[in-house]
C-alpha cells in the first residue's frame, strides 16, 4: 500500500512513486501477533474460569491491547528519525526516571516478589518494557555522535555504559535480571557493529559475564533457580515444578500437536500458561511442526531488522542502522532466552516471548519498535537512489514498469 496520505512528511522524488512498507515484516508480525493471541486465548481459558471471569476475558484484553498498540505504531510511523536522534539522551533519562519511580514505596506494585509495575488503572505498565527501548534509542544517538571516540579510546568505549548500567542496576533492584541481560546485550552488539574493536569488545563481554554470574550466585532466589534449572526433576512438586511441567507440555505434542484448545497442562498444572509460558502451550497443541514455524517467524524479524540495518548503514544514516541493529537484538535474544526457558535450556528469567505473550506493556512496546523498524526501512529508500527496495515492493515496481 502507498503511504503517501499515511506518512506525508517524507520527501519523494518527482517522478517517483511513494516507497511501500515492508510487506513481507508486515506479514510475518501479523503471523506472531495472530498465533499469540490465539495462544493467549486457549491458554487462558482455565485461569479466567478460576476467577470467575469470561473464558475469553484475557483474549479480549489481549486484542484491544493490539489495537491500542496498532494505534501507537501507527503514531511513531509518522515520527521522523531525526527527532528520535535529537531526543536519545532525553530518553535514557526518561527510562531511568520509569525505572526510579517503580522502586518508589506506594507507586510501584509488587507481583511475584518482583515490583516491576507502575498502575495505570487501565492496565499495569510494566516499565522495564519501554526503558529497554528507550536504551538502545539513547545508544544510537550516542554512537552517532561519539563514533570515533568509542572505537578508538578506552574511555569513550566505556563513557556511553554509564546511563546503561544505571539502568541495569535498578533493573536487578525490582529484580528484573532477564531484562538486564536482554539491554546490556543488546547494547554490546551495537556497539560491536558500530565498529568497536574485538578485544575490548570481548573484555566486556567477560566482565559482565562475571558479574551477570556473581548476582546469579550471591542471591538466594537466582541460585534456587539455577539449581532448579540444573535438575528439576530432583524437586518436580516445588523449585523445578514449573520447568517439568513445562517440558510434560512440550513432550506431549510430539510431531504435530494434541490439537488447538486440547492442551492438558493449562489445566492449572503449568503456572503462567499465557505469559510467560504460552511457549509450552503452543508446543503441546501444534507439536514440533508449531516449534519449526514460530522459530522460523522470529528468525525472519532478526534477519530483516539486520538487513534493514545494513541498507541504512550503506546509505549513510548511521543512527538508524544502530537502532535497526538494537531492535532486532533485542527481540530475538527474549524471543531466544524465553524459549529456552521453556525448553529448560535456560534458567527461569520471567520474559515474556515478545510479540506473543499476554500483556499490555511488551504488546504495546512491540508494536513501537516495529513501527521503528518500518520507519527506518521507509525512510532509508525514500531518500537513497542507489539503494533499491526489496521483496515485495521490488516486485511491484518491476510489474509497474512494464
Amino acid at each position: 500500500m502507498s503511504l503517501a496520505m499515511l506518512l506525508p512528511d517524507m520527501p519523494i522524488r518527482r517522478g517517483a512513486s511513494c516507497p511501500q512498507l515492508d510487506f513481507a515484516l508486515i506479514t510475518v508480525v501479523v503471523a506472531l501477533f495472530s498465533l499469540g493471541l490465539v495462544m493467549v486465548a486457549s491458554a487462558s481459558m482455565p485461569v479466567a474460569e478460576r476467577l470467575g471471569l469470561n473464558t475469553l476475558h484475557f483474549a479480549v484484553r489481549q486484542s484491544c491491547y493490539l489495537v491500542l498498540g496498532l494505534a501507537l505504531g501507527l503514531m511513531v510511523l509518522r515520527i521522523r528519525l531525526a527527532w528520535w536522534e535529537q531526543c536519545s539522551l532525553f530518553c535514557i533519562l526518561f527510562a531511568i526516571v520509569l525505572l526510579m519511580m517503580v522502586l518508589v514505596p506506594g507507586v510501584g506494585t509488587e507481583v511475584n516478589g518482583s515490583t516491576r509495575w507502575v498502575n495505570l488503572g487501565v492496565f499495569r505498565l510494566q516499565v522495564s518494557e519501554p526503558a529497554k527501548l528507550l536504551a538502545l534509542v539513547y545508544m544510537a544517538g550516542y554512537l552517532v555522535r561519539h563514533g570515533e571516540e568509542v572505537r578508538h579510546s578506552t574511555a569513550g568505549f566505556i563513557k556511553p555504559l554509564g546511563l546503561l548500567t544505571l539502568a541495569t542496576l535498578l533493573l536487578l533492584m525490582e529484580p528484573d535480571f532477564g531484562a538486564a541481560v536482554v539491554l546490556m546485550a543488546a547494547a554490546l552488539v551495537m556497539m560491536f557493529m558500530a565498529g568497536v574493536s574485538l578485544w575490548k569488545f570481548a573484555a566486556l563481554i567477560a566482565t559482565a559475564t562475571a558479574a551477570f554470574a556473581a548476582l546469579a550466585v550471591s542471591s538466594p532466589y537466582r541460585m534456587q533457580r539455577l539449581t532448579a534449572f540444573l535438575d528439576p526433576w530432583d524437586d518436580p512438586f516445588n523449585s523445578g515444578f514449573q520447568l517439568t511441567q513445562s517440558l510434560i507440555a512440550i513432550g506431549r505434542g510430539e510431531w504435530f500437536g494434541v490439537g488447538f484448545g486440547a492442551s492438558i497442562q493449562k489445566l492449572f498444572y503449568l503456572p503462567e500458561a499465557h505469559t510467560d509460558f504460552v511457549f509450552a502451550v503452543l508446543a503441546e497443541e501444534l507439536g514440533l511442526v508449531g516449534i519449526l514455524v514460530t522459530l522460523g517467524l522470529y528468525a525472519f524479524i532478526v534477519f530483516r531488522s539486520y538487513s534493514i540495518a545494513a541498507i541504512a548503514e550503506q546509505g549513510g544514516n548511521l543512527f538508524a542502522a544502530y537502532l535497526a541493529y538494537g531492535i532486532g537484538t533485542w527481540l530475538g535474544l527474549q524471543a531466544l532466552i524465553n524459549i529456552g526457558v521453556n525448553t529448560g535450556l535456560l534458567p527461569t528469567k520471567g520474559l515474556t516471548l515478545p510479540l506473543m505473550s499476554y500483556g499490555g506493556s511488551s504488546t504495546l512496546v512491540s508494536c513501537i519498535a516495529i513501527a521503528l523498524l518500518l520507519r527506518i526501512d521507509y525512510e532509508t529508500r525514500g531518500t537513497v537512489n542507489s539503494v533499491p527496495a526489496s521483496g515485495t515492493a521490488v516486485a511491484k515496481r518491476r510489474r509497474g514498469r512494464k
